[in-house]
């Protein structure tokens, strides 16, 4: 079978509350600008060429796609290329957005107070076209209580602006402190091969309370933002070109295998890169082949 022949639907499909996704998704950051450099010094990406990645991944099946209002270049909005490129949007089309962070004109960062977080909502939903968000996280930073504006976020999910509630970049003490509020469908954190020890147990954590874990940087590792080309680890190496196929595959593969929970959003503007994501989903590991990948040196 080729790559082309394969679809979202290969990896399997998980529930967030009421909605089913397939758990190959796609995210959309990479669609706003060319290279790694984010803000006011961003390089706008090709307009079409990022509406047609988009209706691609429907068709290749992917139902799941993560964006925020946040991410933007010039020229570009993620939120208006999924508009302009998907709506009026498929029936099973499931949207997740995130707030908390917020970036003003020039680029630079802001984080939301809790009586802004509506704002933030609300600017998601016009860029969107939508009257409600499907799954909306709020993005973390630092330790600090999140009881506050996850609470906001609450009350705006009571008034039916919100469908289903997440957290993101956060430790296992906010997952607890948010669920006393309210449900929590997923936790979205950095994590790939690598991962230190306290990110699998927490992985872990989610699994045993019925919520998606969905690793952001899956691929890109410690070069983050910067995507996937960094220096590829031996071991992650040898056991793409067993496959014939590649690292980037393998470790959105691995991240998969973590447990039937875990959800991937691979982001990328290129067509190719995108069904070969997608494609990731078919992989099967052996056992050997994880006890293998799982060796690989940890984060310290």
């Amino acid at each position: 079978m080729t790559s082309e022949a394969i679809t979202a639907a290969s990896a399997g499909t998980w529930q967030l509350g009421d909605l089913t996704v397939n758990r190959i998704g796609f995210g959309a950051m990479r669609l706003t600008q060319d290279g790694a450099v984010f803000g006011a010094d961003a390089v706008a990406s090709d307009r079409d060429r990022a509406i047609r990645v988009l209706r691609r991944a429907v068709e290749l099946g992917v139902n799941h796609i993560d964006t925020a209002a946040f991410y933007f270049s010039p020229l570009r909005s993620a939120n208006e290329l999924i508009n302009r490129a998907l709506a009026p949007y498929p029936d099973d089309l499931v949207i997740t957005t995130k707030v908390g962070p917020g970036r003003d004109p020039s680029g630079e960062w802001l984080q939301a107070r809790p009586d802004q977080l509506r704002g933030q909502v609300e600017e998601n939903l016009r860029q969107l076209g939508r009257d409600h968000l499907d799954v909306v996280n709020l993005r973390v930073h630092g330790t600090d209580s999140i009881a506050e504006r996850f609470g906001a976020l609450a009350q705006l999910r009571d008034a039916g602006l919100i469908r289903h509630l997440g957290i993101s970049n956060v430790r296992p003490e906010h997952l607890t402190e948010a669920q006393a509020i309210a449900p929590v469908v997923c936790v979205q954190n950095r994590y790939g091969i690598g991962a230190r020890p306290e990110a699998d147990d927490f992985l872990r954590t989610c699994g045993e309370r019925g919520v998606a874990f969905v690793p952001f940087f899956a691929i890109a590792g410690d070069a983050r933002e910067a995507g996937a080309g960094h220096t590829e680890h031996d071991v992650v190496q040898q056991v793409a070109d067993a496959h014939g196929v590649s690292s980037a595959q393998i470790r959105l593969a691995w991240t998969l295998h973590r447990g039937p929970h875990v959800l991937a959003i691979p982001g990328t503007g290129n067509p190719d890169h995108l069904v070969a994501n997608v494609a990731a989903g078919a992989l099967r590991l052996t056992p050997d082949e994880l006890a293998r990948l799982d060796s690989v040196p940890r984060q310290t």
